[in-house]
């Protein structure tokens, strides 16, 4: 049996938008693929913002942990996409054999005012990561 694709996606503190574009890959395309995501300054914890908001589609990250990308070190990964670009400037080397591919999005981490409006941000960028992944990156890559 073949080896799973495997694809790594990388922002800043790996608690909002690689989290949710982990999640939203994974509910898309099912076990077709290994999926990870990863920070290059990693947190403790997923915003719980980014929880919510999947939670409403029905995509269960609470049991996710911000790591580090430094945790993939040495593992094959055939695509890296960086959603942030201060992931793409302190992306660590990948041997030539992976595609590097990036798509920034706003960081809803910065988002003010209530709850609610906070909430807002998220689904914003919660629907422009689906929408990327679904219409640009899947196709991109004949995977959909």
């Amino acid at each position: 049996m073949p080896q799973k694709k495997s694809i790594l996606i990388l922002c800043t503190a790996n608690s909002a938008r690689s989290q949710m574009a982990e999640g939203l890959l994974k509910h898309i395309c099912t076990n077709e693929y290994k999926i990870n995501s990863g920070g290059s300054f990693a947190t403790t914890n997923v915003r719980p913002e980014a929880i919510r908001v999947l939670g409403e589609m029905g995509i269960d990250i609470s049991q996710n942990l911000s790591k580090s990308v430094d945790e993939f070190t040495g593992e094959q990964i055939d695509i890296v996409l960086t959603v942030c670009d201060n992931a793409k400037e302190t992306c660590p080397y990948f041997p030539a054999t992976t595609a590097l591919v990036h798509h920034s999005f706003n960081d809803p981490a910065s988002a003010e005012g209530s709850e609610e409006e906070r909430l807002n941000v998220f689904r914003e960028v919660r629907d422009q990561i689906k929408e990327y992944l679904i219409n640009e990156f899947l196709p991109e890559f004949d995977m959909k």
